[in-house]
């Protein structure tokens, strides 16, 4: 489920779904992905560390943040991940790992331009390597 379904403005409140949401959904979480923030503003920034204790958290952004509220980057941390990067490719890592490209290449034409066009490149980079690997595989 979507926690924040719209944008909120820096000292904007935040709709009322975001309250019943996090209140039904965060005790069931097993994993939270935080993408491209600060993690300095509340009430988002609670929910880092309101998820249960099992729950993983991966962050996706440019910088490590978060240390303040809980998130561990160490070699020894069992349940925080950082992604490195901008968050349209590291979510296009994701699915690639995932295996879920395909499905999300469904969704092309409801993308951003820039979003769309970084997925047709990751296709087509995963296309050509296919018939690369087929072609050694022929040899």
């Amino acid at each position: 489920p979507t926690v924040k379904p719209t944008i909120v403005l820096f000292r904007g409140s935040m709709p009322s779904e975001f309250h019943v949401r996090t209140a039904q959904d965060l005790p069931d979480c097993d994993l939270l992905i935080i993408m491209g923030t600060s993690l300095t503003v509340a009430p988002a920034n609670s929910l880092v560390y309101r998820i249960p204790p099992t729950a993983f958290r991966m962050v996706m952004n440019n910088e490590r943040v978060g240390r303040r509220l809980g998130i561990d980057y160490g070699e020894n941390s069992l349940r925080d991940v950082w992604a490195e990067g901008y968050t349209d490719e590291t979510c296009l890592d994701l699915c690639e790992r995932m295996g879920w490209l395909d499905d999300l290449a469904r969704t092309v034409d409801d993308l951003p331009d820039s979003s769309a066009r970084l997925l047709q490149e990751r296709l087509a980079r995963r296309q050509q390597q296919q018939e690369e690997d087929e072609g050694e595989g022929m040899s």
